[in-house]
């Protein structure tokens, strides 16, 4: 037996995997713990023969975003770790801990009230205080999925390689967040080992940016990540992802589709809360949606001022 089916083993029978270990204060009281440190075959960058690049789910954030052949292929991935939580942080944690982690949602980490997180049937955060909830509704749980690399990865094509499984693209991971009981889609036992983002396309562009309520370190109210690629000056492929806006990250498949059109960035961004029907308490945050998009397509695309806005 490999030495991944007896941790996968070991979890089954009650315990909860553990990479960076960044969130284990947070939710001390979550149980036992089965670790991953130590595994080589689950850590590092690997450039595969078809120009596809292969990374580790035990690789850390600070590595990602400070990888030179990462940030040539693929900037949107690296400018996003680069920008997520702090120095420190980003030394301990994993990529596969930032896909997999759980939601930030008060309710959930405090055991009264319960909630669909914690084996409740309700969402108390729809009437309570809950300043980082969902926009858009895709589900009874209003808690937005806390993974700032999963909205880099979704722009960039990347699928996941899970133990045991053949690889799938990395919406598979989490659905359509219809469950509200879960911020993931792994069974039990079941040990996520690395994303694999596709071959480089020349002519690639991108951006990243977050809303934040405080000059860094802080969870983003929005966050938006942007590959384009031009032809001529001619946008030819577009991958817009958000996160903070649903349950699960999502595309933006009305920004992308006004881009391909060649239509203004700004009618463009106006289209961001396409297909997505707002939370009852979100409609304050569509127009912080519209204007994220519209900043990083604008950086993307060379557009922006000077400094920024």
């Amino acid at each position: 037996m490999s030495a991944l089916a007896d941790l996968e083993q070991a979890a089954r029978r009650g315990g909860e995997f553990r990479a960076g270990g960044t969130d284990l204060m947070g939710r001390r009281a979550a149980g036992p713990h089965v670790d991953l440190r130590g595994r080589p075959e689950l850590s590092g960058v690997t450039r595969l023969p078809d120009g596809s690049t292969r990374i580790g789910a035990l690789t850390t954030v600070a590595r990602v975003a400070r990888d030179a052949g990462l940030g040539a292929d693929h900037p949107c991935l690296t400018l996003t770790a680069a920008a997520l939580a702090t120095p420190q942080i980003r030394e301990a944690a994993t990529v596969g801990g930032n896909l997999l982690q759980r939601n930030r949602c008060a309710y959930f980490r405090t055991p009264v009230p319960s909630c669909h997180q914690n084996g409740g049937d309700r969402c108390p955060a729809r009437i309570g205080l809950a300043p980082n909830a969902a926009l858009a509704e895709t589900g009874p749980c209003i808690a937005p999925h806390p993974s700032s690399l999963a909205v880099a990865l979704l722009a960039c094509d990347a699928v996941v390689e899970v133990h045991g499984r053949d690889p799938f693209p990395l919406p598979g991971l989490y659905g359509d967040g219809s469950d509200p009981s879960r911020d993931h889609l792994l069974g039990p036992g079941e040990i996520l080992r690395a994303v694999v983002l596709p071959p480089p396309v020349p002519g690639g562009r991108a951006a990243y940016h977050r809303a934040i309520s405080r000059a860094e370190a802080e969870w983003p109210v929005v966050e938006v990540a942007a590959r384009l690629v031009a032809d001529g000056g001619r946008i030819v492929l577009a991958r817009v992802a958000a996160g903070g806006v649903a349950r699960v990250p999502v595309r933006l498949p009305g920004v992308e589709e006004a881009l391909l059109a060649g239509e203004p960035l700004e009618r463009a961004a106006g289209r961001a809360a396409d297909r997505h029907a707002p939370v009852a308490r979100g409609r304050h945050g569509l127009a912080l949606l519209t204007g994220t998009v519209l900043e990083v397509l604008e950086r993307a695309t060379g557009q922006a001022a000077t400094g920024g806005r």
